[in-house]
């Protein structure tokens, strides 16, 4: 009778599996190997799931795949353990361990052949705000009270860290037909000023001028000139703003990361010489620029790599053109990280130690402060002259990586305002 029950438990764990999202897109081989492991060992279902995370994670990181480490593990264990299930399970999630704490290594290239989001872009009404607070803000970390514009949502660069997959579906990219009217009626206090980006729900240069997109946004900075308004891109589409009158109180900024990031995790946007080379352009034609180091990525050779970008940018660029420049890393909420195991694409941001921090999961403490601390340190020229913040961070961190940190959320606002105003008034002193 116990054997007739144990056969029942396991059939039935295998049955509650087989309806896992996440086990549903592992490939045939590997589903059928674990079917096999739990009916040859006492698996618990909670070991059959964190089984089903390692396998994608392992896939996802390009590592040794689950079924050679648990058969090569079973031929080290004797044949009279009666607990070889559990002995080889804890085994494999040391290993696990090992390599998300150890050092990641990107040692060759993993870029996408292809993604076909042409034909997914959309341009229809909308019902929904476009308007409104940073998606990211939190009580918990100090915040520049960013507002932003939605304008499009979704994007098609493929960054296998973007959380915009998560928020939106990754099938359409919409772009709203109503944008011009919605931006009319926005109603803002003409005594404030105000920090405006749309680059949180997609990429702001990725459709250029497509549906007016970016001529409706400009015409609303000129009608705001209290509003320093951002176009935030990982693109070269710089065309249409090298075509155009744009208002002083506009700037473009580019997310940067080096090449070997750019290659294996920000598939389909620009390479960084690319980035540089439209900033660059942008500086020239007169409009102000900005720098997000975001996310910054902890890997082998990763000091080297951002103390050279950093020369080449303090080499290409004056800081009177850069408005700001923020530093960033890896942070996820737990519907990201499940999102990028379902989507399953070779990538190792998940290869990285997590702890949660402000209700996400982030790198612990100590590999901020390096990350964060090297490129501040590199920037040294600028110090005095440009804007510098970190993204959703602790006070600790600013204490760390500045030596001071605003004494809140307001605070934090008006400096950058001020800076960035002061910049734009000369700029457009200068042009006149």
């Amino acid at each position: 009778m116990p054997r007739v029950a144990e056969k029942d438990n396991s059939s039935a764990r295998l049955a509650l599996l087989d309806k896992q999202t996440l086990f549903l897109s592992l490939d045939e081989k590997t589903k059928g190997f674990i079917h096999s492991i739990a009916s040859n060992h006492r698996l618990t279902f909670q070991q059959l799931m964190q089984i089903t995370e390692m396998a994608v994670d392992l896939r996802m990181w390009n590592e040794v795949l689950l079924p050679e480490r648990w058969i090569e593990l079973e031929n080290q264990i004797t044949s009279e353990n009666g607990n070889a299930g559990k002995t080889i399970f804890e085994q494999l999630r040391q290993q696990w361990h090992s390599l998300k704490n150890g050092e990641t290594v990107y040692d060759s290239v993993t870029k996408l052949s292809s993604w076909d989001w042409k034909k997914r872009v959309t341009t229809h009404e909308r019902d929904d705000t476009i308007f409104g607070m940073c998606p990211v803000a939190s009580e918990k970390t100090i915040c520049c009270n960013l507002l932003t514009i939605d304008a499009i949502q979704g994007c098609g660069f493929g960054c296998s860290y973007c959380s915009i997959q998560t928020f939106y579906d990754e099938k359409s990219i919409s772009v709203d037909a109503n944008l011009s009217d919605k931006l009319q009626v926005i109603t803002l206090d003409p005594s404030r000023k105000y920090h405006i980006c749309s680059g949180q729900s997609s990429d702001s240069l990725f459709l250029g001028n497509s549906s007016r997109v970016l001529t409706t946004q400009l015409d609303f900075a000129r009608r705001n000139p209290n509003v320093i308004l951002e176009f935030k891109t990982k693109s070269k589409n710089v065309s249409h703003l090298l075509e155009t009158d744009v208002p002083p109180n506009v700037f473009v900024s580019w997310s940067v990361n080096p090449q070997s990031i750019t290659e294996n995790e920000e598939h389909f946007s620009a390479s960084l010489k690319d980035r540089l080379v439209a900033a660059r352009r942008v500086a020239d034609r007169g409009i102000l620029i900005g720098f997000h180091f975001h996310p910054m990525v902890h890997y082998r050779g990763w000091e080297n790599d951002y103390e050279t970008l950093i020369r080449k940018v303090l080499s290409i660029f004056s800081s009177e053109e850069v408005a700001l420049v923020s530093f960033g890393t890896l942070t996820f909420i737990k519907s990201a990280i499940k999102n990028l195991r379902l989507k399953g694409l070779s990538s190792k941001v998940l290869q990285i130690p997590l702890e949660e921090t402000a209700g996400k999961l982030s790198y612990p403490q100590q590999i901020k402060e390096e990350l964060f601390q090297t490129a501040w340190h590199a920037f040294a020229p600028w110090h005095d002259s440009v804007f510098f913040y970190l993204c959703m961070e602790n006070r600790e961190l600013w204490q760390s990586v500045f030596g001071f940190c605003h004494d809140n959320n307001n605070a934090f606002e008006e400096a950058l305002l001020e800076q960035v105003f002061n910049k734009s008034s000369r700029l457009a002193r200068y042009l006149n």
